[in-house]
């Protein structure tokens, strides 16, 4: 214990960024323990370490007494009076008790204590740098496959991309650099673990956060993303500024900045619809691409009926209800789609049924 173990501890602090006050901290517990063997107990024992020198002193903390009944925890006041003048019975003194084989014992403790100390405290400092991913978009380059998994190198430490939370469809090769969404990250007796995903509807809204400046700034803001993962996505914007058009910011000029997320998504289409606190005019928006005709909405119900042109009818239902099925989801309505011919054919049928209603009171009144 001396001046090369600062040395070290200013070294450790500087180059693994590890508190050097924890350290010590570490090695004075390490040392009370160590005390242990020459005291029997430690409890009433102090270490002090010089932050300096590096220089160790055990103290002995005991009870000013009239008589002795426990010496390890009470001294005489006789005793006291010559080391300590001036206290009284109930007082504490400190006495120094340092053996004198303590110094090579208490390296050798306080070596695997530092080791171990060190380990937890790398780990902490990983853990707190890696927490702050958590809820963001990180960039990782595939390393390895895990049978269906694929390990993925964050840097300082690697993510499992588990079967779950891949994009059907999507296939990458060792060395691609790959967008992932950080669901959580968690602390474990190994580090940090990153759970990260390439599905989650955040994945999409965070890559246009990143490329749209008005996001940034807070003039376009987005309401709600919704996605069949590798397939369409859809995405609800409004602005906080009139002047700001909130779906062409996004785009951007040429499409720029809406192909850009579509590159690191494989490709998958992304429809950007503007968000309005009328639902009717709302859910219009969210059956984009399709022209609507008409929207009725019933809030009460979170219910909407839909009339569109008779060739738009697939269009707005989409491939397997797809369309109809993310703009239910995007607006929270369940939406009712007809073309204008069933419309009117259903129109027609309830005519006839209050006509043939209004024959039979007829009837029965005559």
């Amino acid at each position: 214990m001396n001046t090369e173990l600062i040395e070290a501890l200013n070294q450790l602090e500087k180059e693994k960024n590890i508190s050097k006050e924890i350290l010590i901290e570490a090695i004075e517990n390490s040392l009370i323990a160590a005390c242990k063997n020459n005291f029997g107990k430690a409890d009433n024992i102090k270490v002090v370490f010089n932050r300096d020198n590096g220089d160790v002193k055990v103290y002995a903390e005991k009870t000013v007494v009239e008589e002795v009944t426990d010496p390890v925890l009470e001294i005489g006041k006789v005793e006291a009076d010559l080391k300590f003048p001036g206290h009284e019975p109930g007082d504490i003194v400190s006495i120094e008790v340092t053996p004198k084989n303590f110094g090579r014992i208490a390296a050798q403790k306080a070596k695997q204590v530092v080791v171990q100390k060190i380990r937890e405290e790398e780990r902490r400092v990983l853990f707190d740098e890696y927490y702050s991913y958590e809820k963001k978009v990180v960039t990782g380059i595939v390393q390895r496959f895990s049978g269906n998994n694929i390990c993925v190198s964050l840097g300082r430490v690697d993510a499992v991309l588990t079967e779950n939370e891949q994009v059907k469809g999507e296939v990458f090769r060792v060395n691609d650099r790959i967008k992932l969404y950080v669901t959580d990250v968690k602390n474990t007796t190994r580090g940090p673990r990153l759970t990260v995903s390439r599905k989650h509807p955040e994945l999409v809204k965070k890559l246009f956060e990143a490329e749209v400046a008005e996001i940034q700034d807070g003039t376009v803001v987005i309401k709600n993303v919704v996605r069949e993962p590798g397939s369409r996505s859809k995405m609800s914007v409004y602005s906080t500024h009139p002047d700001v058009d909130p779906v062409g910011a996004c785009v951007g000029i040429n499409g720029m900045r809406v192909n850009a997320v579509v590159d690191e998504i494989n490709n998958e289409k992304v429809d950007i619809v503007a968000w309005d606190e009328d639902p009717a005019v709302f859910i219009e928006h969210a059956l984009s691409p399709a022209k609507v005709v008409s929207v009725t909405a019933y809030p009460n119900e979170n219910q909407a009926k839909v009339i569109v042109p008779d060739y738009q009818l697939s269009l707005a239902i989409g491939k397997a209800g797809q369309n109809a099925r993310l703009a239910a989801r995007l607006t929270g309505y369940k939406i009712d789609i007809k073309s204008e011919s069933q419309a009117e054919e259903e129109a027609g049928r309830a005519a006839d049924e209050t006509y043939a209603a209004d024959e039979t009171d007829l009837n029965i009144e005559q």
